[in-house]
């Protein structure tokens, strides 16, 4: 396979990981020691790691979408910007279920090592997603 940019990267971590939840993208993404800090105070390290945290979302929006609205990459760093929707179906941190669609936006922040993804971190707009709770 053909050595993708970091900006082809971030897309596949959205599409393909989150959107589709297909799984062993990790592998092909995801440095072994890849570290993940998300905006709910979540900090994550390794892999299996980062797959619990995807469960544990995906369990509370099991339909949870990521829309990429732009990618800026320069050398080992990408920072995308995404809008994030879904409908609130189970406990989600420490919100409780509202059965309703939510919808907030984000940046992540990537930074690569060798063709794969070393550490993310995402801030999310959580004040507008409390407001939806």
């Amino acid at each position: 396979m053909k050595a993708k940019t970091n900006k082809e990267l971030v897309n596949l971590y959205y599409e393909e990981l989150w959107n589709e939840h297909n799984k062993k993208y990790v592998d092909i993404l995801f440095a072994d020691d890849i570290t993940f800090r998300g905006s709910f105070g979540v900090h994550t390290q390794g892999k299996e790691e980062f797959i619990t945290y995807m469960d544990s979302v995906l369990a509370g929006m099991p339909d949870m979408y990521h829309t990429v609205e732009h990618v800026v990459s320069e050398n080992n760093y990408a920072a995308a910007r995404a809008n994030y929707r879904g409908t609130h179906v189970n406990k989600l941190f420490e919100f409780e279920p509202t059965n309703e669609r939510v919808k907030f936006s984000g940046a992540s922040f990537f930074k690569f090592n060798n063709g794969k993804i070393v550490d993310i971190w995402v801030l999310g707009d959580l004040i507008n997603l409390h407001k939806q709770s």
